[in-house]
């Protein structure tokens, strides 16, 4: 089967840029064929991706959301047939319509044997309010479809203005993932894999806190820790059916919420499996629900920022019972500071450069208004 990938983004956004390094650093391996299409007789990019070993089909006959699909499917059939990739990304001309362009590959997806793996839209950070005001139509297509939005060119912005841009685009896109880190701090391959949904912080968080979960239930009924059975009174829950994440629609939050995806988790008075502190959480039982929080930001924390965030996260009255936590944020002079945490304890170090700043929190009784509070800047 054969990844599809679509890079769209308004004029001079930075998209060849992207591909670029999407090539060098992450698909230098993978059977890769450009679909590249601008308008013009001539493709402005075809001869230096051609120097770069890569195979380009061009259609300037116009883009491919103005071409008639049946025209697209016979190129992309013949694309396939001639070199059998693994991978085609497709750049359609910077005016094109995302949507269209989904539309185009969804439509010969049952005769080909291809999948639309993602649509990625690329954004001048520091043209984004200028470009919503004079090309709505065509800009907004763009950014309300991408699964995935990179801003460029946010090296030399102030954090006050990413963070506008940032809220701009939510207005408008509440679920994809925005990278605004700039591109010299990332490698492609973490690129590719926050386009591809590999790096999901809240899943990884709650697996791993639901295997804890799991490991703590099995010592309890073996009575290897606590020495003891209570009866009826450790379970876990874990539903299945409707096991989904729920994206809200607000700068990036993640709820784990009670429709079909509860995690209870209960613990007796005497427990000592170390989960938490049970002289001072004593009274949790086992029909409270696990929930998450997460805020995405590309906005700057010292370390001493962090320190003073994670103190306050034992604050149970305030914030509820936070059983896990965790992130990665820019500390704005080129490093980044990364956090664990768990009720008493909590480790912070340098990291490498995410694709944006990450928190997720996970708990029971979260009270989200107060976090938004104590993390957003």
């Amino acid at each position: 089967m054969t990844k599809i990938d679509i890079v769209s983004g308004f004029l001079g956004a930075g998209k060849t840029t992207l591909i670029k390094k999407l090539l060098k650093e992450a698909l230098a391996d993978t059977k890769v064929v450009l679909i590249e299409n601008e308008f013009g007789e001539i493709g402005i990019d075809g001869g230096f991706l051609k120097e770069a070993g890569i195979e380009i089909k061009e259609m300037n006959s116009g883009c491919i959301c103005c071409s008639l699909v049946g025209d697209f499917g016979t190129s992309l059939k013949e694309v396939l047939d001639t070199y059998a990739p693994e991978r085609i990304l497709i750049e359609p001309s910077g005016v094109g319509k995302l949507s269209d362009v989904m539309k185009a590959v969804q439509d010969v997806v049952a005769e080909a044997q291809v999948e639309l793996n993602s649509a990625v839209a690329v954004v001048d950070a520091s043209k984004c309010k200028m470009y919503m005001k004079n090309f709505g139509e065509f800009f907004l297509n763009q950014i309300e479809h991408a699964g995935t939005i990179i801003l460029s060119r946010t090296g030399k912005m102030s954090e006050e203005k990413l963070a506008a841009c940032v809220d701009m685009i939510r207005e408008h896109n509440g679920k994809a993932k925005i990278i605004t880190t700039p591109w010299e701090q990332l490698e492609g391959k973490d690129i590719l894999e926050t386009i591809e949904g590999a790096k999901d912080l809240e899943a990884e968080l709650m697996a791993e806190v639901m295997a804890h979960a799991h490991e703590h239930e099995h010592h309890h009924h073996d009575g290897e820790e606590c020495g003891h059975h209570h009866e009826g009174e450790h379970e876990h829950h874990h539903e299945e059916e409707g096991h989904g994440h729920h994206h809200g629609e607000e700068h990036g939050h993640h709820h784990h919420g009670e429709e079909g995806h509860d995690h209870h988790h209960g613990h007796g008075p005497d427990c000592t499996c170390g989960c938490h502190d049970h002289d001072h959480h004593g009274h949790h039982h086992a029909d409270e629900v696990f929930t998450s929080w997460g805020l995405e930001t590309p906005a700057v924390y010292t370390k001493a920022d962090i320190e003073a965030i994670l103190e306050a996260l034992e604050e149970e009255g305030t914030y509820g019972f936070v059983l896990r936590a965790k992130g990665m944020v820019p500390a704005g002079d080129g490093t980044w500071v990364y956090f664990d945490y768990v009720p008493g304890e909590s480790n912070i170090r340098e990291g490498k450069p995410e694709y944006t700043g990450k928190f997720c929190v996970i708990g029971s009784k979260l009270n989200e208004e107060n976090l938004e509070k104590l993390f957003r800047r």
